[in-house]
């Protein structure tokens, strides 16, 4: 049976509440990030110190995600039980411009939209688990805390919001929670003790899903105000790749857009000017069903592209910046891995074998990480993924990393070029 057999589908009458789903407030805000929650001041207009050479553009007001009222301190209600009669809350739509403008009222494209309930109702189910967890972990980390219970809080409220059950619905990736020159792919594996400092510049990134539609989302948190003009630049960036994407937009005008903004800030840092560079060989992606990373990559730097987006496609516009080098490379020991797609030989040693089919049972193509291996009772792996990775049937993301002694920062979300609108699935109140 595929992975796709094996994934469940929603209930019928929850199918019918998309036709009324409504926003979960319906009131207009600024998109001001309200960092008081981390410890830190709102950012989002680049104020509170940041040092821009250019102003910004204008944005667009977007709607509230408020979370769901009923939702426990301790993320212990699911979002089905929060939104059962009225669907779940729409993400934040921007109609489309210019040559595309048609497509807001356009009857056919209406009715071509409609074909794609299931997905559009999963994608919102996975993104309200998305912004209930992350809204609630935001007021509880704090410095003194050990990444892996970081990690936990954060991945058994997924589980539980989303009623985590195999491919249908659960965690879509391991939790990223990389920090200060790290920029991605760092989880602790069993046995790392590293605790946040009050001067770290934290980067967490996690993902949903519901029957493979993944939702990606990622945001930044610090303690110390010096770091603001950081995280209002990258905020900025990414909010400007947002604004560029759509249908038929080629892939390096948006990394030449990202870039622009990225590079008009600056920040001091110890008495100096530094400057805020795009981490160039970081960038976006599209997503494809239980593949986080589907083919298509969105530049945060003019490169030339002429790929262009594609109506129904759901990309992950994500941006970095650095007060380093703006480039990284594989650092420390691996803890994120994926099973590559296709079909793959039957390895000689035994113990990769069992471990392919633990992979294969538990995981199919979604991204883990050792302590999910670990949490299904595996032992003495080691080897048996090591034959797995060499023989290219597993793929390792090794943490990847600026020069040390610089800062990183990374904001995410994740979007759905409809025939229609494009929808910001991610959006909330916080970012």
């Amino acid at each position: 049976m595929s992975v796709a057999e094996q994934a469940a589908s929603a209930p019928a009458k929850e199918l019918e509440a998309l036709s009324i789903t409504k926003t979960a407030n319906e009131g207009d805000n600024d998109n001001s990030d309200d960092e008081g929650e981390a410890g830190n001041p709102d950012e989002g207009d680049g104020s509170g110190g940041a040092k821009k050479k250019k102003k910004n553009k204008k944005r667009n007001k977007k709607k509230k995600k408020a979370g769901a009222a009923g939702q426990s301190d301790e993320l212990t209600v699911p979002v089905s039980q929060l939104f059962a009669s009225n669907g779940y809350p729409e993400g934040e739509i921007c109609e489309y411009v210019d040559d595309n403008r048609y497509r807001t009222t356009s009857e056919e494209l209406r009715a071509k939209d409609r074909l794609n309930e299931q997905q559009i109702f999963d994608l919102r189910r996975a993104a309200e688990v998305h912004r209930e967890v992350r809204q609630n972990v935001r007021q509880r980390i704090k410095p003194g805390m050990d990444l892996t219970t970081v990690a936990e809080m954060i991945e058994n409220g997924t589980r539980v919001l989303s009623e985590a059950s195999g491919f249908a619905s659960g965690i879509g990736f391991p939790t990223g929670l990389s920090l200060n020159h790290c920029a991605a792919h760092y989880t602790p594996n069993a046995g790392d003790h590293v605790v946040v400092q009050a001067d770290d510049v934290l980067k967490v990134d996690f993902g949903v899903h519901v029957n493979g539609h993944i939702i990606d989302s990622a945001f930044t948190m610090t303690w110390n105000d010096r770091y603001d003009p950081l995280l209002a630049a990258v905020r900025d960036a990414t909010n400007t790749g947002i604004r560029e994407a759509g249908i038929d937009v080629r892939l390096g005008d948006i990394g030449a857009a990202i870039q622009e903004v990225m590079e008009s800030y600056e920040i001091e840092l110890d008495g100096k000017t530094v400057p805020i560079k795009p981490i160039r060989n970081l960038c976006g992606h599209n997503i494809g069903p239980y593949q986080i990373h589907s083919g298509k990559s969105v530049p945060i730097v003019a490169n030339g592209d002429q790929t262009p987006m594609e109506e129904g496609e759901l990309f992950a516009i994500e941006t970095f910046g650095s007060t380093g080098a703006g480039y990284v490379n594989e650092e420390g020991v691996c803890s994120h891995y994926a099973m590559a797609p296709g079909t793959h030989p039957r390895p000689r040693i035994p113990s990769a074998q069992k471990l392919l089919h633990t992979i294969t049972k538990n995981f199919g193509t979604l991204p883990f990480c050792r302590r999910y291996v670990d949490r299904l009772g595996e032992s003495h792996y080691y080897l048996g993924l090591k034959t797995l990775v060499d023989s290219g049937v597993v793929m390792a993301y090794p943490p990847l990393c600026d020069v040390k002694g610089s800062y990183t920062a990374q904001f995410e979300h994740t979007l759905l070029l409809r025939p229609t609108v494009k929808e910001v699935l991610s959006r909330g109140d916080d970012y």
